[in-house]
């Protein structure tokens, strides 16, 4: 198998419970995919379906007293299922990043754009704080931000929704991680923004190889970006395929239903703007 076929990211047999006074609730149960270098899955769903856990789960982000993680998470042959928290922190924005769907929630208000892009860069580098914000300076520059070394001045409340998303995907990518985790990167952005973000997506998995767990509930978004396609509904995944044989031929009843679900969206758009 060549390299660029070769699985970044293996998901087994994942099973998430979370734990409470009434007792324990599973939340996601039998999640299997894999990850391909260079590829887009993307994972759809409607709220509430799980599609968020089995993100953090990857990421090791649930509350682990809480929390009762199961299964296999392979990230370019290394288990990070039950990996303490400190190997954890240097696993994560180096070899598998992620974008948050609120960027103003992935900055802290009180420090500037470019301290707190510098300090990421240097909690998985050796470098010094020169050549980390000449680093970051060139990131904000390959996604089309204006004036990068003035921008690294400001602090979040200073940029727009579409600027900071695009921060926090030069700050995902600056390391060229091998998994990139998107969490409804475009919901808060209207539509140029949305499509300057995919492109941006695109672009490093071009470039970089990075592959792209893309989750969404936005069919329009998927058939866009995605190569291959996972539902799932109440905590499973009920189908997984090709984008084009996803949304040609689908077989589950519930992927019918959320592509139904799509088509009359857009008579109803079509309507009204012709009427």
């Amino acid at each position: 198998m060549g390299i660029e076929q070769s699985n970044v990211l293996e998901v087994r047999n994942l099973h998430v419970e979370v734990n409470s006074i009434n007792g324990s609730t599973t939340l996601v149960q039998d999640i299997n995919f894999e990850l391909k270098r260079g590829r887009v899955l993307g994972l759809v769903g409607e709220s509430g379906c799980g599609k968020t856990v089995t993100s953090m789960s990857i990421l090791q982000l649930l509350d682990r007293k809480t929390s009762n993680v199961e299964g296999s998470i392979l990230l370019q042959g290394r288990e990070l299922n039950g990996l303490d928290e400190k190997e954890m922190r240097k696993v994560r924005g180096k070899d598998i990043a992620f974008i948050m769907q609120n960027p103003m929630n992935a900055f802290t208000p009180v420090f500037t754009i470019g301290h707190q892009f510098i300090e990421t860069i240097r909690s998985h580098t050796e470098w010094n704080k020169k050549q980390a914000a000449e680093l970051a300076i060139e990131a904000l520059h390959h996604v089309n931000l204006p004036n990068p070394a003035r921008l690294m001045k400001y602090y979040p409340f200073q940029l727009s929704g579409g600027m900071l998303q695009r921060v926090m995907i030069a700050i995902a990518a600056c390391l060229h991680p091998a998994v990139i985790i998107a969490d409804e990167p475009t919901t808060a952005l209207d539509v140029n923004n949305q499509k300057r973000v995919l492109h941006h997506l695109d672009k490093i998995r071009s470039e970089y190889g990075s592959a792209i767990l893309l989750i969404s509930h936005d069919l329009g978004v998927i058939s866009e970006m995605a190569d291959d396609v996972a539902v799932m509904q109440n905590g499973r995944i009920v189908e997984k395929a090709d984008v084009f044989q996803l949304f040609d031929k689908p077989q589950h009843e519930y992927t019918k239903k959320l592509l139904n679900a799509r088509s009359i969206l857009h008579l109803d758009e079509m309507i009204i703007h012709l009427a």
